[in-house]
């Protein structure tokens, strides 16, 4: 129950995580802003950071919630299993077959043959020379 809990908290991250990246405006570092492209010089000396602010703290703290929450998440599932040796399963005796219980009667009717039972040809006649 407390990981299906993680597991939509996770989720829910995610979907935060990816609205807040895709919602940011391109920096315009790059050869777009040299040629006049998505970031102009006027843009950069009125400063349009505020939204980018909240934006770029609002996916700061998405992605270490992500993180976070995948790391437990991931601790959680292996605690519940403990490791196994390959040597332990080829030690293991393998448990008897059942036998078959003993019947009053013809016990040679309950024996499951392994092989098919050959069909009876009837043998052929001598021939005779006339």
């Amino acid at each position: 129950m407390f990981t299906r809990f993680l597991v939509i908290l996770l989720i829910l991250d995610s979907i935060v995580l990816v609205a807040a990246i895709l919602l940011q405006s391109g920096k315009g570092g790059g050869m777009a802003a040299s040629f006049g492209g998505a970031s102009s010089s006027a843009d950069a000396l009125l400063g349009t950071r505020q939204a980018g602010n909240l934006l770029t703290k609002a996916s700061w703290w998405a992605g270490g919630i992500f993180i976070f929450l995948a790391f437990v998440l991931q601790v959680a599932s292996s605690r519940g299993r403990t490791p196994t040796s390959v040597l332990d399963k080829a030690v293991a005796v393998p448990a008897a077959a059942p036998t078959a219980p003993a019947t009053s009667g013809n016990a040679a009717q309950s024996v499951v043959p392994l092989q098919s039972a050959p069909a009876a040809t009837p043998a052929p006649a001598p021939a005779t020379k006339p």
